[in-house]
């Protein structure tokens, strides 16, 4: 897996080519505390993954990933950790807040290497797991993978869903975390029961059970306005009577 590494700082490229020495699949084709001057390389010798700091004095990290096209996987690593949500927007692979511990580091990387392997090769359905024996319309639940484990998610507890890239962003009740999982919205909506989730818009799900009220262009849960695509208006209003 080919890298890169942008920090205005030495000491912090240091460290980073010192952990990357000590991962046999990892070669770093370049460091750069100018992160103007790592666009040639990235483009040219087609790197697979950059590590990105965030405040920088030419240009910040974010502003920076955001200008690239076709951009490679990314990791943030950075002093700072209220970026965190806006670098996971981003679709950001992970956020590295200095100093970083080797440990999250090695498991950044791998997570890294486990997201290449699946854009070389067809996604397979092993994503999600259905409850077993039931089909769409009586489960309760399902599983999907975060991390390096299986999330079990009550189907009820799920107010909508929100598609980030190749990521998709479970949005859970009661609570302010969101799960993020490696999957399509195919994938997903193919285990969902038909009459209890929607898809609304090209990168929205939702959980018709939350929803408090429904206006001309969107639709709001729980003080979230959520937007209906025009592809999608005629099917959502009709299933809803509306």
């Amino acid at each position: 897996m080919k890298c890169i590494i942008i920090d205005d700082e030495p000491l912090a490229i240091e460290i980073l080519v010192d952990y990357c020495s000590k991962i046999d699949f990892v070669e770093v084709l370049g460091t750069f505390t100018n992160p103007l001057e790592a666009i040639a390389v990235i483009k040219e010798k087609k790197a697979d993954l950059i590590f990105c700091d965030i405040e920088m004095p030419q240009i910040s990290g974010i502003d920076f990933i955001n200008s690239l096209d076709n951009r490679p996987l990314f990791i943030f690593t950075t002093a700072y950790s209220q970026y965190a949500v806006e670098g996971f927007e981003l679709n950001a692979v992970d956020y590295l807040v200095k100093p970083i511990p080797y440990h999250r580091f090695i498991k950044a990387v791998s997570r890294s290497k486990e997201l290449l392997a699946s854009q070389e090769k067809p996604l397979e359905n092993n994503n999600i797991f259905s409850s077993h024996g039931e089909t769409n319309d009586s489960q309760k639940f399902i599983f999907v993978k975060a991390e390096y484990e299986s999330i079990k998610i009550n189907l009820d507890d799920i107010e909508y869903i929100q598609g980030l890239k190749d990521y998709l962003k479970i949005h859970i009740t009661n609570t302010n975390k969101a799960i993020l999982t490696l999957m399509s919205f195919r994938e997903l909506l193919d285990r969902l029961p038909p009459n209890q989730f929607l898809r609304v818009h090209k990168s929205f799900v939702v959980n018709v059970n939350y929803i408090n009220t429904v206006q001309r262009n969107r639709i709001v849960i729980n003080d979230i306005r959520i937007p209906i695509g025009e592809s999608h208006k005629d099917t959502f209003f009709s299933v809803l009577g509306l």
